[in-house]
């Protein structure tokens, strides 16, 4: 348990530093090498993370072995840890993982800048339903 509550910690520290250096992406983005290079690495750190979190809960709660990162979304949401219809589409962050992993050349700033940076919230909210499952599973608090 403790391995989940510190990966949840360290998700938090992801999005706030992505959230502290995301103003004026596009023009940073297009022009400045070191700037796309963080907001990369940190984008992947944050997928990269959840897929983690993702697994350490399924493996804490004894659901069956994902064959894959997105569905390892698809069995919390089986599992009532995250609700389905969320988990369905926050299972792309799996995709996006990859996508940073091996495609770095084909990296369009719009789509960075624009459609990722604006759902971070979704991030957010994986951790409330994560945090919530614990709390109801341990019958304690998180803190």
């Amino acid at each position: 348990m403790e391995r989940i509550h510190q990966k949840i910690g360290r998700i938090g520290e992801h999005l706030s530093i992505i959230r502290s250096i995301k103003d004026d992406c596009r023009i940073k983005f297009a022009v400045d090498p070191v700037y796309r290079g963080a907001l990369l690495h940190y984008l992947y750190l944050l997928s990269d993370s959840c897929i983690v979190l993702a697994e350490l809960v399924i493996k804490h709660n004894g659901l069956r072995i994902p064959q894959s990162y997105a569905e390892s979304f698809d069995i919390l949401g089986d599992s009532h840890i995250l609700d389905a219809e969320f988990a369905y589409r926050f299972a792309k962050i799996a995709s996006f993982r990859n996508f940073l992993a091996h495609d770095y050349v084909k990296i369009n700033p719009e789509v960075i800048c624009g459609q990722i940076l604006s759902s971070l919230d979704d991030v957010d909210h994986y951790l409330i339903q994560i945090s919530a499952s614990l709390e109801q599973g341990d019958g304690t608090s998180s803190q």
